[in-house]
């Protein structure tokens, strides 16, 4: 159809064929004749060129941080030449980018690139890309939606924290750093499974993986001082903000990725009926995506959801709550959980300790203090660095 320049172009001629009935000057047929033939040209030219053009895209990383930038490679080829193209790609929720690209010769690829302020977290639609071919005037365009639709994950923004809770079989004086406990199991044999993206080659069981003509990897017994499990708290009603919520999800995705690059095996739980293992680099990227999208939910019972989360016989070296201010719901579903864990912390959005919060102190948890906008990794230390004391001192 023709662009807003061949809509004018079709109006003027219009009018010069009134100005030539009207005054009897040939040049102004001339001219209208011109203009009506470009604009014919131009709408039986992209017709002919549209279905011969392709788009690929590339993102990245596919994966990134809340506040990081990922870099959108799109792609464009035509089996003819094309006076121009104009593509638009779209990140749908966080913005689009346009391209123009003049003389495109057959088969030569045209690439465009783009940044992406990966803001706020969630899942992103990508694409399809518009692709639009002009005529040489730009009289007349043609085009429409090519390519697949990919997806851009932007996890929640993370911080590097420092120190381990205090799990038996660790000296708090000794590899503060980083846990000694494996993350891809003990020593004892548990059973065989199928290889998985990341999975230590040296677990390969060779006899099985010949017999059944793919990789089978030795399960072993996971430490029970390895494991950990990370809790947050979906009531609406426990965060007095969205910001508020937002900082909880960020400290909940920096003790996930702090414990799995330690050694634990960290187990994370958003309110929903099933639960997330962290063992591997997949199972890492399960977890931070379901971070990513995770929402607040009105009128629910945690002291309830725990109940029915707790038949599972989760138990394990370490227990993280992470909520928004403590209530006594909050203080049941510890209460629930923390005899299965020999260690216990709670992560509370708030900068003033409130009477759940001492009382959740009073029977042994450690807690983590840090308000909306603030940094965790300081209040995470400074919490390891009194277990450590404590701990020493006992």
């Amino acid at each position: 159809m023709p662009t807003i320049r061949g809509w004018a172009a079709l109006g003027a001629s219009l009018a010069l064929i009134l100005l030539w009935v009207g005054f009897g000057e040939q040049l102004l047929l001339g001219v209208a004749v011109f203009l009506l033939l470009a604009v014919g040209f131009g709408v039986v030219y992209v017709r002919r060129s549209v279905p011969r053009v392709a788009a690929r895209r590339s993102i990245s990383p596919v994966q990134v941080h809340d506040g990081d930038r990922a870099v959108v490679e799109l792609e464009i080829s035509t089996s003819k030449r094309v006076a121009q193209i104009v593509a638009e790609d779209t990140v749908h929720g966080l913005g689009s980018a346009r391209f123009v690209a003049d003389r495109v010769a057959p088969r030569a690829a045209v690439v465009a690139r783009y940044e992406v302020l990966s803001r706020p977290r969630g899942v992103y639609r990508v694409g399809p890309a518009s692709v639009v071919v002009r005529d040489l005037l730009a009289m007349a365009e043609a085009g429409g939606s090519t390519g697949r639709v990919d997806r851009l994950v932007v996890y929640p923004a993370v911080e590097d924290l420092h120190g381990l809770p205090i799990v038996r079989g660790r000296d708090p004086t000794v590899n503060t750093s980083r846990s000694s406990f494996s993350p891809t199991g003990g020593d004892d044999f548990f059973t065989l499974r199928e290889y998985q993206q990341g999975d230590d080659l040296r677990r390969v069981h060779w006899p099985s993986s010949a017999k059944r003509d793919e990789l089978m990897i030795r399960q072993l017994e996971m430490p029970w001082q390895s494991r950990a499990f990370v809790l947050l708290n979906p009531r609406a009603a426990s965060y007095p903000s969205s910001e508020a919520f937002e900082h909880a999800v960020r400290g909940a995705a920096s003790a996930v990725r702090h414990l799995y690059h330690r050694g634990f095996s960290p187990t994370l739980w958003l309110g929903e009926t099933s639960t997330t293992t962290v063992t591997t680099a997949d199972s890492y990227a399960v977890a931070m995506e379901a971070l990513a999208v995770v929402s607040t939910r009105n009128e629910v019972s945690l002291p309830a959801m725990v109940r029915r989360l707790a038949r599972e016989g989760l138990s394990g070296g370490a227990l993280i709550l992470v909520t928004g201010q403590p209530d006594d719901e909050d203080l049941m579903a510890y209460r629930m959980l923390s005899t299965r864990y020999l260690r216990t912390m709670v992560m509370s959005v708030s900068q003033n300790p409130n009477e759940a919060i001492l009382r959740l102190e009073q029977v042994g948890a450690v807690t983590v203090m840090a308000r909306p906008g603030a940094s965790w990794a300081p209040a995470w230390r400074e919490a390891m660095e009194r277990a450590w004391s404590t701990a020493t001192a006992g």
